[in-house]
């Protein structure tokens, strides 16, 4: 990531929330920060991090301390607006182009 990137007000936000819910739920299971960290196999000051919305985490690390506290990300039945089993959203998801290119500047050459 470059240094001189900066994430959009909207994205700031989801990853501050996502790290509070994960906090939240760590406390309501009655689990230690160190206790998490251990099953996560991270750091804890990774999961000080993850909690406190830093954008620079790892998005594995912060998706397996949601996945061990019980916070949902996706609904297996509804993803990306297709409902049925994961395999069907599977199959659905490869049609999709591997990488998207910005659409080229026209150039009027015409004198």
């Amino acid at each position: 990531m470059r240094k001189d990137f900066v994430h959009s007000k909207y994205t700031s936000e989801a990853v501050a929330l996502l790290g509070k819910v994960i906090r939240m739920k760590r406390i309501e299971r009655r689990m230690t920060a160190a206790d998490l960290a251990e099953r996560c196999r991270i750091s804890r000051m990774m999961l000080y991090r993850i909690e406190r919305g830093d954008l620079r985490c790892h998005i594995g690390a912060v998706f397996e301390a949601a996945k061990i506290v019980g916070v949902p990300l996706f609904n297996e039945t509804e993803v990306f607006g297709i409902r049925g089993r994961r395999r069907e959203v599977e199959d659905r998801l490869t049609l999709l182009p591997k990488h998207a290119h910005e659409p080229r500047e026209v150039i009027d050459d015409h004198f």
